[in-house]
């Protein structure tokens, strides 16, 4: 499988690809990534980070970066965001919205948020934010491609 499918336990394949999101649920995506950036616990450098978290089912879960003064155990938004709703027992998701205080372009997860992400599909929709509330939207597949996934566990 290339990930964008699931093949359950009895051999029914389904499709993770999620149907296009209304321009209203992009925007409230957007908006709330941009909250949940409010939240960021960053004292070193100050650099907020807020995500919020799309699930299949259509609950929103939001994330925002935590820093700590040992660097190296800061977690950025993204990744708390999808821990946070794998431990309430969420594993499929639509989309992710990614927000930070820079106005001069969109950031992007880092490397290793997106192989977190990864781990739960390539087809689902991320939306880059500004703090105006303008946005562009691509896919894990188009920032992570060639991508190792859990799938490939099983070509040996």
């Amino acid at each position: 499988m290339d990930g964008s499918h699931t093949c359950h336990e009895d051999g029914a394949i389904t499709s993770q690809i999620p149907l296009a999101l209304e321009p209203e649920l992009v925007q409230r995506l957007v908006a709330q990534s941009h909250e949940a950036k409010q939240r960021a616990h960053c004292p070193y450098s100050k650099f907020r980070v807020g995500a919020a978290l799309l699930t299949m089912d259509g609950k929103v879960i939001l994330g925002c970066n935590v820093e700590n003064a040992c660097y190296a155990l800061g977690i950025c938004a993204e990744r708390t965001a999808i821990q946070k709703a794998v431990s309430e027992g969420h594993k499929e998701f639509r989309a992710i919205a990614v927000a930070s205080d820079v106005e001069t372009e969109f950031i992007t997860p880092c490397g290793a948020c997106r192989q977190v992400m990864r781990e739960f599909g390539v087809e689902w929709d991320i939306y880059l934010t500004k703090p105006n509330g303008a946005h562009i939207h691509t896919t894990l597949r188009q920032l992570l491609p060639m991508s190792f996934g859990p799938e490939d566990l099983n070509k040996v």
